[in-house]
């Protein structure tokens, strides 16, 4: 029967936590990439190193089973031809198929942060379906069918100016239903 899941975890925080070279290289990532925490760099070595344990799985089986993964991985838009292809991968590869990432690339944001914000805000549609997650990764099929949301323009009430016999002044009315 299905049970209730259990929730996993999918980063692994790293073994010392104040190691000011490792703090400094995710700082820059944190500042390049827009990311709200260094929780988003760990999951993503996280992602790594699956893909690379993964891979060093395929290296003693046939190619089909190795050609199955890449195309997976090609689909993505990593482009990878053979298992040192995927051992090479880093964490910036993932960072480059961030949604939050094409958004600023295509120019559709000003700055990484504003590409975040627009996301969060449901302003942003892949594919004509609304996405607020900025670690959406985006596919090689999705890449060109990634659009902003038009704006509504609010419609004004017509106004009726009407001549105020008594204060020789003009007033401006606003008209409802074609009633003044």
């Amino acid at each position: 029967m299905g049970g209730i899941k259990r929730k996993r975890k999918l980063f692994s925080r790293p073994k010392k936590l104040f190691d000011r070279v490792r703090m400094d290289e995710e700082n820059v990532l944190v500042k390049r990439y827009g990311l709200k925490n260094k929780r988003e760099i760990w999951k993503a070595k996280t992602t790594v190193s699956k893909l690379r344990r993964r891979a060093k799985t395929l290296i003693g089986k046939d190619m089909t089973e190795q050609q199955i993964f890449f195309d997976r991985l090609n689909k993505i838009g990593m482009n990878i031809t053979d298992v040192s292809d995927v051992l090479a991968l880093t964490e910036e590869n993932i960072f480059e198929r961030r949604l939050q990432t094409f958004l600023f690339k295509k120019k559709l944001a000003n700055t990484i942060k504003q590409a975040r914000q627009l996301i969060i805000h449901k302003n942003v549609l892949v594919d004509g379906s609304v996405v607020n997650i900025p670690s959406f990764i985006v596919t090689k099929e999705l890449e060109d069918k990634i659009v902003l949301k038009e704006k509504r323009v609010k419609k004004k009430a017509p106004v009726e100016k009407v001549m105020d016999e008594e204060n020789k002044e003009v007033k401006e009315e606003v008209i409802e239903d074609g009633k003044v």
